[in-house]
């Protein structure tokens, strides 16, 4: 599916998806740079490519005009709870519309979600050499000197990235039925 001409309303909580686009990785201080009054690097558009909760493991390589060209040789996701202080006014100034991480997010972001019309997309945790496969190409990177490699924001074109919809825009959430539902368990083995 292709990222920038995706309709993120029309998604379904549990829905698997290959993703085909641009995505652009993001952890903690990036989120915190923007959260507090900080901009996109040029060209980035977030309304048309996905944020990814990923530090990945990136390799140089010299081209044959001299430039360094990067290879991801890692990249699976982070937990993505560490960004819920910042993620909801991240959603709300740039018109975020596709997250990716693993382990989902709190009430703000789903409410936010819900609200502008975002999804939560859970990738395998655990899978980084086979999520690294699925990028075609590393565009570019920024704030690589400011934040160093893991937290830099790097711009990937990725082709059948696998994922599964894990908070939709309607406001439902995997992991909030799976709590409830375990509660729901527990309570009954408890009155046994």
């Amino acid at each position: 599916m292709d990222l920038a001409a995706l309709d993120v309303r029309s998604l379904k909580l549990g829905e698997t998806l290959l993703l085909d686009g641009i995505v652009h990785t993001g952890r903690d201080r990036f989120h915190k740079y923007l959260h507090d009054g900080g901009e996109l690097p040029p060209g980035v558009d977030l309304k048309t490519s996905a944020l990814y909760h990923c530090g990945p493991v990136m390799v140089p390589q010299t081209g044959a005009d001299g430039t360094t060209q990067w290879r991801m040789v890692a990249g699976g996701p982070t937990t993505s709870s560490r960004e819920e202080p910042y993620e909801a006014d991240v959603i709300a100034r740039f018109g975020l519309r596709i997250i990716i991480g693993k382990g989902g997010m709190g009430p703000r972001t789903l409410a936010a979600c819900q609200q502008y019309g975002c999804v939560y997309l859970q990738a395998v945790g655990g899978a980084a050499t086979s999520i690294a496969n699925a990028v075609e190409c590393v565009e570019g990177v920024d704030f690589l000197d400011t934040f160093g490699a893991a937290e830099a924001m790097w711009h990937l074109r990725v082709r059948n990235f696998p994922v599964t919809v894990a908070m939709d825009a309607h406001g439902n959430s995997l992991y909030q039925n799976v709590q409830e539902r375990s509660a729901e368990q527990l309570a009954f083995l408890l009155a046994r």
